[in-house]
């Protein structure tokens, strides 16, 4: 007998094991089908905090994944696409579509039955994948996740049956006052071992299908579940940007008020439920509650968007580098969203960067402020490349690797020209000769002006324009500077101070424009120049 119990126990966690591999095939496979079309609906779509919501309930319903929908926004946010009221609309939406799950789970798993042709779509799935071309493989992938979710829930359903009249409601907390509490202890604590609300509420209703648990109880449990995915954000945002800081606190907040909201309304819905005249089936009463009560905060909660967001933004603070604060581990997991972070902290490093060379070049004595100034340029430029060297490998024909390699330039240019920066003897060479001071003060004009500029096409032919007069000048500057030591006019050590400083101000301006030319590739959606034009260009400017 004891056998046959345990036997049954591995069976059913055994298909709650299907089920959450069928959930990540089936999200993996939706994603890569759905692509920068993911990506552009939920840009394009969320004007204000309602249409972000609708809008995050429908892409959340379709790929099956909340986390993806919000990994997404926190990258928009990060990127400056979306403020975050915006954002909050997506994250409340996303709580709705995951909710679609349990009714995709009742109607087709338990209400049609669908166990029996499972295995046949693994195989067929198997098969796109092994056989497929780019898209055929995703398509696989997401027809064998659609196959195991509902082979998973199968095997749950004929295991808890077998507990029929063995486990019945009286095992479990009564439907009192503390007896919901303990079961929506019960709930948290399945979505925190499982990481899965959704394959919390699948159990709940294979359990309320073979009479171990009443509806009330199943209830109570769904609330628990709901709240504890709040656990797993709270976890997935340690160490991540601020955006994603904010977003997981919204989330913590957002699903605690909803959760204590659900349970008023639980005596409500059993009394509604248990109406006369009205047969409701217990399996569609659990996710229409589900659904209900998520879909009552989200309407509850829109109208303060503008509200809460100040309050989520007056708790968590900017900290550590402002220059990446975009920056977080968690949006590595969409290599877009991580792109969108890295882009925008670029920009933030190289405004930050021209204005501190700007500055340096109009004073010539550094001060304990620009010593910071520089040190903190540097230490986001580590971070930056340490982020990028994070993001998944991706494939040679996804437009964001052509993205990626323009970022990896910007990164590159960025670092040899703090070096540069750091070069304390070349800038105060200047006050040594007349046209050094004169081409150095040409630079610094471009250079405050590039820092704020806002076309930057324009501003990077000027550059280009600079570079090659300083190009030029330094030739001329050479040949005079060494006329200049044939007559005895200057020592060798001036003479070796003058020229470097002419090197300085050419290679200067070389990366200035490589800078910007990488990052009007990056923000228009340029195909990046080849590695040999690099490296040519490389050896010619040296």
């Amino acid at each position: 007998m004891i056998s046959a119990v345990l036997i049954d126990v591995v069976n059913a966690l055994g298909g709650v094991g299907l089920f959450l591999f069928g959930m990540i095939w089936l999200t993996d496979g939706l994603r890569g089908l759905a692509g920068q079309t993911l990506r552009n609906t939920l840009s394009r779509f969320t004007n204000t905090p309602l249409s972000g919501a609708v809008t995050g309930a429908a892409t959340t319903a379709l790929i099956q994944s909340s986390s993806a929908t919000t990994v997404t926004a926190v990258g928009f946010v990060s990127a400056g696409l979306l403020t975050f009221p915006q954002a909050l609309g997506i994250i409340f939406g996303a709580n709705i579509g995951t909710t679609m799950t349990g009714w995709l789970a009742t109607i087709l798993g338990f209400k049609l039955d669908l166990g029996q042709i499972t295995l046949p779509l693994v195989f067929l799935g198997a098969l796109a994948r092994l056989f497929g071309g780019a898209r055929l493989p995703l398509i696989g992938t997401a027809v064998a996740g659609f196959a195991l979710i509902f082979l998973g829930i199968d095997i749950v359903k004929s295991s808890l049956a077998a507990f029929q009249g063995i486990v019945t409601p009286t095992d479990f907390p009564q439907d009192s006052l503390i007896g919901r509490v303990e079961l929506i202890l019960i709930g948290a604590l399945i979505t925190v071992v499982t990481q899965s609300s959704s394959a919390g509420v699948i159990a709940a209703l294979a359990a309320l299908g073979a009479g171990a648990i009443s509806l009330p109880q199943g209830l109570a449990m769904v609330i628990g579940m709901d709240v504890g995915t709040t656990v797993t954000a709270a976890i997935a945002t340690l160490g991540g940007s601020t955006a994603t800081r904010r977003t997981g606190l919204s989330h913590v907040i957002y699903n605690c008020l909803t959760g204590l909201m659900a349970f008023f309304l639980l005596s409500p819905y059993n009394a509604l439920v248990g109406a006369q005249g009205l047969h409701l089936d217990s399996q569609i009463a659990l996710v229409a509650f589900h659904s209900g009560f998520n879909i009552l905060g989200v309407i509850l909660i829109l109208p303060f968007t503008g509200a809460f967001a100040k309050l989520v933004t007056l708790i968590v603070r900017d900290r550590g580098n402002a220059l990446t604060a975009a920056l977080g581990r968690q949006m590595l997991k969409d290599p877009n969203a991580a792109l969108d972070a890295v882009v925008s902290s670029l920009d933030a490093v190289v405004k930050a960067q021209f204005e501190f060379l700007a500055k340096r070049l109009e004073h010539r004595e550094a001060t304990h402020d620009d010593t910071d100034r520089l040190r903190e340029i540097g230490d986001a430029i580590t971070e930056l490349r340490n982020f990028v060297d994070g993001i998944p490998a991706m494939r040679s024909d996804d437009p964001a690797a052509a993205r990626l390699v323009s970022v990896l330039h910007v990164i590159d240019h960025l670092g040899r020209l703090y070096f540069r920066c750091t070069q304390e003897q070349s800038l105060t060479a200047f006050s040594l000769d007349n046209r050094l001071r004169r081409l150095s003060a040409i630079l610094r004009s471009l250079t405050a002006e590039a820092a704020s500029a806002t076309n930057l096409a324009a501003t990077e032919a000027r550059l280009n324009r600079v570079r090659r007069l300083l190009r030029a000048q330094r030739e001329v500057y050479r040949t005079r500077i060494f006329g200049h030591a044939t007559r005895r006019a200057v020592s060798g050590d001036t003479l070796g101070q003058r020229l470097d400083a002419a090197r300085w101000l050419h290679r200067v301006s070389y990366h200035l424009w490589r800078i910007e030319h990488h990052m009007v590739t990056i923000h228009e959606g340029l195909a990046p120049a080849s590695p040999r034009r690099e490296a040519a260009l490389d050896v010619m400017e040296d």
